[in-house]
């Protein structure tokens, strides 16, 4: 399994580097769009729609919001309200997680989708244009906490993180994706010039969001009764079981990065 799912993340990674840096920003923003409407796609089979027509719709539906929010939000002084939002979206998860995680509603799951998905594409699409060099280095840290937590987890974990959501994630997982994160944060902020505090405190914020993402994943999963969200990726599953950090992880990273005054509307 290990070794299929290394094989699956070099045959997407390295062609996802050459069209990040060689390939036109719009371009790659499109791409990018495409890869989350597969996304919204897979989000639908979470909503029990025994319809395809059905599940079109919410394919539509998140298409038209992701729409908007390049049309309108992109580079107005909204754009900080909807990053705002993602925040409270992903602050409301993780109680969700910790106190009610048997509490399921369609509405709730409609709605899940269209906060977590719609956010973290016009974040991304933000951060292409303005550096592309940022994309590589939240997935670059997503990467590192997921390998982390992987690693350390499989050989130290004892203590569960959220038995109730992933009964295979524990704290010893989070705490080593977050030693192997700062490894990459060392690395960004001599690439980057960024050797603040804030800086790093922007990157383990990061860093926790990121770990929220993927349990808010596992979370409509186990609601939906699915192990994976699809099988269109051998050895990891589906498309949102690959991008579930990254979509919480890059409006807190954008938003960061306002903070930082590296990126001002």
């Amino acid at each position: 399994m290990l070794k299929q799912r290394i094989i699956t993340a070099l045959m997407i990674g390295l062609p996802l580097l050459g069209v990040l840096f060689f390939a036109p920003p719009l371009f790659t923003v499109g791409l990018f769009a495409m890869i989350v409407l597969l996304g919204a796609w897979e989000w639908s089979g979470l909503l029990a729609l025994r319809s395809k027509w059905y599940r079109g719709l919410y394919l539509l539906l998140v298409f038209i919001c992701m729409a908007i929010a390049w049309r309108y939000l992109r580079e107005s002084d909204a754009l900080p309200l909807l990053l705002q939002v993602a925040w409270l979206w992903w602050l409301a998860v993780l109680l969700w997680i910790g106190f009610i995680p048997e509490c399921k509603s369609k509405l709730a799951t409609v709605l899940a989708g269209v906060l977590t998905l719609v956010p973290a594409w016009l974040s991304i699409a933000v951060l292409v244009l303005l550096n592309p060099q940022w994309v590589l280095f939240v997935l670059l840290l997503v990467i590192s906490v997921d390998v982390g937590a992987y690693l350390c987890g499989r050989r130290y974990g004892r203590n569960k993180l959220a038995p109730r959501v992933s009964p295979g994630k524990t704290w010893e997982g989070v705490l080593g994706g977050v030693l192997s994160s700062l490894l990459v944060m060392l690395l960004g902020a001599f690439w980057f010039d960024q050797f603040s505090v804030a800086f790093f405190i922007v990157g383990l914020l990061t860093v926790v969001v990121s770990i929220v993402g993927d349990l808010s994943e596992s979370l409509f999963k186990r609601q939906a009764g699915l192990k994976d969200s699809g099988n269109i990726l051998p050895g990891h599953g589906g498309i949102l079981d690959r991008i579930d950090s990254i979509t919480a992880a890059a409006p807190v990273f954008l938003y960061g990065l306002m903070y930082l005054g590296v990126f001002v509307t």
